[in-house]
């Protein structure tokens, strides 16, 4: 019997034309929960409708804006309007949406809230109960996938940072019916081995891909860990459960591993630095010991009987250099002070001896000019009465009186005749 082949393409062309022709899926009105909603920069929006059994892709053009009239997000249960068709190259189906209203809180944000809300009353959340990180953890234990994208991250992190850490990875189931009974004996089996530091987590997923980690039996179980626990779920937007239980939240897988693994090569140079500060204190404190040692021998020295004998001694010698030295000054003083006062005293006479002569000289001019005879030799003559008496005036002589006259060789006597007084 031969049967005809057909082509993708016309396989896919039938199927969207059953579609098209059902009038129960043409303007249909769907019920459930928004899920991995992202707004395209072309204006589309790209979602899904979840309920607790099935999911539904479901797009609205950019030229269907209007037909919403709120920000649409993860966990709003919605009632969308459109009908569902065939995207022919793809062959899948996914929903058109015209219009789309908000119905209220998706069942699963509100079981989450519920669950967050009696966790938090219980105290797994109080940060009273957060232990801290070690710093230097050397052993990891991992509860998630085996293979999967999150333990890959953390073990290219850890080989990049610290290559001496040791992982102990315990596959759990992340995603199912199974995967929270899962978590938890893989929480309770690295808690048991005596690890330093636990990541839990996963993947990026939907919102009901990570259900797992919203569950009270995880968070029961990250809270009994006596080790300290990092959460680690979906991308760094995800927030779950486990993030509240555990001790420290993690954006994503990798920056777990960041946060847990101590980098190498930085703790190396912070110990070469500590051990160069180490040296040089050591140095310094062998400096100051040396130094305080030289210090305490020098006050034994000075305290002992011969240190105190030999510096009597050295001040002995010291006191008699000095009143040497003080005696040979006044000396020197005192001989300069002589010559000194013998220079101004043999100066002063010579000077005295000068002005005598001076005055000397000065006084016979004086006598030489008063003495008679040197008038008399200048042609003058001095003419006595009879008394003896100096003859001045005319009116001193009488007529018949004998005069004397001196002259420069001798004395002449004179009778005067007659008197003649001058005329001017």
């Amino acid at each position: 019997m031969n049967r005809h082949i057909y082509t993708v393409g016309q396989v896919n062309r039938y199927i969207r034309n059953l579609f098209a022709r059902d009038g129960f899926l043409g303007g249909i009105l769907v019920c459930g929960e928004v899920s991995n909603c992202k707004y395209h920069t072309s204006g589309h929006i790209y979602f899904s409708l979840k309920d607790d059994r099935s999911s539904l892709s479901c797009v609205m053009f950019a030229g269907k804006r209007s037909g919403l009239d709120f920000r649409m997000k993860d966990g709003d249960r919605v009632v969308v309007s459109g009908n569902v068709d065939t995207y022919e190259r793809d062959g899948r189906y996914q929903l058109y949406a015209s219009s789309i209203r908000l119905e209220g809180m998706g069942e699963l944000y509100a079981r989450f809230l519920k669950l967050k809300q009696e966790l938090e009353e219980q105290g797994l959340f109080d940060p009273a109960y957060k232990k801290k990180i070690p710093p230097y953890a050397m052993t990891v234990g991992v509860v998630t996938a085996k293979g999967g994208a999150a333990v890959r991250d953390i073990e290219n992190i850890t080989r990049r940072r610290n290559p001496y850490v040791q992982l102990i990875l315990c596959p759990a189931y992340v995603q199912g019916d199974l995967a929270p009974a899962s978590i938890a004996r893989g929480l309770r089996v690295i808690d048991s081995l005596g690890v330093d530091v636990i990541i839990v987590g996963r993947g990026g997923g939907s919102y009901e891909d990570l259900q797992a980690f919203n569950t009270e039996e995880v968070a029961r179980a990250i809270f009994a860990c006596r080790t300290p626990v990092i959460s680690a779920v979906g991308h760094e937007t995800d927030t779950t459960i486990s993030d509240y239980a555990a001790d420290l939240r993690a954006p994503t897988p990798s920056a777990a591993a960041e946060l847990a693994v101590f980098d190498y090569a930085e703790f190396e140079s912070r110990v070469s630095a500590a051990g160069s500060r180490l040296t040089r204190a050591a140095l310094l404190a062998v400096e100051r010991a040396e130094a305080e040692c030289a210090r305490r021998r020098s006050r034994l020295q000075l305290l002992s009987p011969s240190a105190k004998l030999l510096e009597r001694r050295h001040e002995e010698r010291e006191y008699t250099q000095r009143l040497e030295s003080a005696f040979l000054s006044a000396l020197a003083r005192a001989e300069r002070r002589t010559e000194e006062i013998g220079r101004r005293l043999e100066g002063g006479a010579f000077a005295a001896l000068a002005d005598a002569r001076t005055r000397q000289r000065m006084l016979i001019e004086r006598m030489k000019g008063l003495n008679p005879l040197d008038r008399l030799n200048q042609g003058y003559s001095y003419v006595e009465d009879p008394g003896g008496k100096a003859l001045r005036s005319i009116a001193q002589a009488e007529t018949g009186d004998m005069l004397k006259i001196w002259v420069t060789d001798g004395i002449l006597s004179t009778e005067v005749k007659a008197k003649n007084e001058r005329k001017y």
